[in-house]
């Protein structure tokens, strides 16, 4: 495994020299700072693969440190490690709420601390190719909006909308995590529609229709590959469901049709109304919210969940 870049808080200059000349020999590369300030600092400015902090006493500051980290987007998924004294379990709990990853104890066993970090920063090596995957992902989501600029901004406002919806609906933080991924790669399957068919500006035939009505399967199979898409793909592949069982690609009904996908299908709907398009002028968001309202009634929509978006929208 490649040397990682790892940052050291340690106002002890003894503790810190040790740490740098063990992991050093490693192969990985050191950086030391003697604050918690500055180790924030630091992290904003380069992220290490792992920080590891003997701040602690007697002020605390370590803790304060790591739950800075574990507060923002760009450090959250950095392993902190946390120095602490082999019988204050005080610390490790306060430590355990911080958000850190792993403690090392004082005096360090060095073959336990080589371990330990080991392990840590293959975690990080994982965590960092999730990233890139679905970095990825979401590009080409961004690709399949740019090939229509009739589209332009659609799957922004979706993952907006929904996840409007989806707090006003008090939904936990992870599906609203969900919707705006699902908001925004709902139709990443259409990466495989050609431009013919996209950009059409008339009706579609009958053989255009199928394969445009393929992309939520398309879109699905891509996102199989990741499990942190696991909440994600039941909205790219049913947000063109309907509860009576008239929509696509399964035909599923009323309850078979997931909560979160429905969510996306009705912001969906209106957001396509409330757009320009090539073959008609935007309707108004009061028109929307009618057609909306008349397709609750068919039975495609859940009623409940088109006032509660009215709502929302409506203080938007």
């Amino acid at each position: 495994m490649a040397g990682a870049t790892i940052l050291i808080a340690d106002d002890d200059a003894v503790s810190a020299q040790f740490l740098t000349g063990l992991l050093t020999g490693e192969g990985h590369q050191v950086k030391v700072v003697v604050s918690g300030e500055a180790a924030l600092a630091s992290c904003a400015a380069a992220p290490p693969d792992l920080v590891l902090i003997d701040l602690v006493a007697p002020r605390g500051h370590g803790f304060e440190v790591c739950r800075a980290l574990k507060s923002q987007p760009q450090t959250r998924l950095i392993p902190v490690v946390i120095v602490t004294a082999p019988t204050d379990r005080r610390d490790r709990l306060t430590g355990i709420e911080a958000g850190c990853d792993d403690f090392i104890i004082k005096p360090y066993d060095e073959t336990e601390l080589r371990a330990r970090v080991r392990s840590l920063v293959r975690l990080k090596r994982y965590t960092d190719e999730l990233e890139t995957a679905e970095a990825l992902m979401l590009g080409l989501g961004a690709t399949i909006e740019a090939r229509d600029p009739c589209t332009r901004g659609h799957c922004q406002r979706l993952a907006r909308y929904a996840t409007s919806l989806g707090r006003s609906l008090s939904l936990d933080e992870a599906d609203v995590g969900a919707l705006d991924r699902g908001g925004f790669l709902h139709d990443i399957g259409k990466i495989a529609v050609p431009d013919s068919v996209l950009l059409k500006e008339g009706k579609l035939d009958k053989d255009e229709a199928r394969v445009m009505r393929a992309h939520p399967l398309i879109g699905d199979a891509l996102c199989a590959g990741l499990r942190s898409f696991s909440r994600v793909r039941p909205i790219v592949r049913h947000h063109h469901e309907r509860l009576d069982g008239s929509g696509y690609p399964d035909g599923l009904r009323n309850g078979a049709v997931p909560l979160l996908a429905q969510i996306v299908g009705i912001v969906d709907v209106f957001d396509a109304l409330t757009s320009q398009r090539p073959y008609r002028a935007a309707r108004s968001r009061d028109v929307a919210f009618d057609i909306l309202a008349d397709e609750s009634k068919k039975g495609w929509r859940d009623r409940a969940l088109v006032d509660a978006f009215v709502a929302v929208a409506t203080l938007m």
